[in-house]
């Protein structure tokens, strides 16, 4: 059942690409019940309106994010929700006792249009390029497969929603 839209006026107005990896790079997300645990840590932050999520993909140690936080909420935090969320629900949930994530993470911000097609075609071209897959659509996890609910391009970055300086 498709979820009603968001009032993506309470979002932020920076929009970021982020990544993070797994402790000592080890390929945690290989498994299903890890990979969807994940999906589920950073959609249950999502649906909860801490940020808009436009593109993922999560790689055997690493993911890759493109997201906008809400407002209020800074990217800090809101990857403290996705990594300390994910941590937590690894320790309760697997009753997994270990260390996940290499300490910190990687961000850009998103400067216009163009700079967020980039991203998106870097998060969907990964696992290609990783040779993990032919083609984006056949990795399960991420959002160049079918079926994942994404909130749409942040209203600032659409084109004719520039004014001229």
């Amino acid at each position: 059942m498709a979820k009603p839209p968001k009032d993506h006026t309470s979002f932020g107005s920076a929009t970021y690409f982020v990544t993070a990896s797994t402790c000592g790079h080890r390929s945690l997300f290989q498994t299903e019940r890890m990979a969807k645990l994940f999906l589920n840590t950073i959609y249950g932050y999502r649906d909860s309106g801490k940020y808009s999520l436009h593109e993922f993909v999560l790689m055997p140690d690493h993911f890759h994010l493109l997201l906008t936080p809400a407002k209020g909420v800074t990217l800090d935090r809101v990857m403290q929700f996705i990594k300390g969320g994910f941590s937590y629900r690894v320790g309760k949930e697997l009753e997994l006792k270990m260390e996940i994530w290499e300490r910190g993470y990687v961000n850009h911000r998103i400067r216009d249009l163009t700079d967020f097609v980039n991203h998106v075609e870097y998060i969907r071209s990964n696992p290609v390029k990783a040779g993990l897959v032919g083609a984006p659509t056949d990795y399960l996890y991420s959002s160049a497969q079918a079926g994942f609910d994404l909130d749409p391009i942040p209203q600032g970055l659409k084109p004719g929603s520039f004014s001229a300086a």
